[in-house]
């Protein structure tokens, strides 16, 4: 496998490491500013704790990328000298990595309706006269507008790394 692949899997590793670290910086922010719009709408404080939602870093908001960043620096680690598994476990978790990208920016894109459904699910009264949209624009408008294009660039280097490091793989 070539230098170019493993700098392809380097890359997207910094691109899932930036997941945890905004909601660790502006996580704080982002509940404190949910939890402001659920107070004005009169909804009891407490209720995204009771109900697992966070902006944090926790869990595995934190876990799950830091898994993927590990996987790609070992891909890279096994690339950049020439083992002979690097070629089959990139196109394993290269290919793995993408269809993961893709959900996660699929519940990015859907996270009014799927919250919605989440509340109503519980059966809860109090969690079905919360109006998500304007909660979830609250916290978002907490994390500084850079975040978004950040977001946004993650994306495109998670979905070109790959693609690229699979396509260097497969010409190799």
């Amino acid at each position: 496998m070539n230098a170019f692949a493993a700098i392809c899997q380097l890359l997207v590793a910094v691109a899932f490491l930036s997941i945890p670290l905004v909601r660790h910086r502006f996580g704080a922010a982002a509940k404190a500013a949910a939890d402001r719009e659920l107070d004005r709408q009169g909804v009891p404080a407490g209720v995204l704790e009771a109900n697992g939602l966070r902006f944090d870093a926790g869990g595995h908001e934190t876990l799950a990328p830091l898994a993927v960043a590990a996987v790609m620096v070992a891909l890279a680690g096994l690339g950049f000298a020439d083992h002979g598994w690097s070629e089959p476990l990139t196109w394993a978790f290269q290919s793995l990595v993408i269809a993961m990208n893709a959900l996660i920016l699929h519940s990015n894109l859907t996270a009014t309706r799927s919250v919605e459904t989440a509340f109503r699910r519980k059966g809860d009264p109090v969690l079905a006269r919360v109006d998500v949209a304007a909660f979830l624009k609250a916290a978002e408008g907490a994390f500084p507008a850079w975040v978004k294009v950040l977001q946004n660039a993650r994306h495109a280097v998670v979905f070109a790394g790959s693609a690229l490091a699979l396509t260097a793989v497969a010409v190799a």
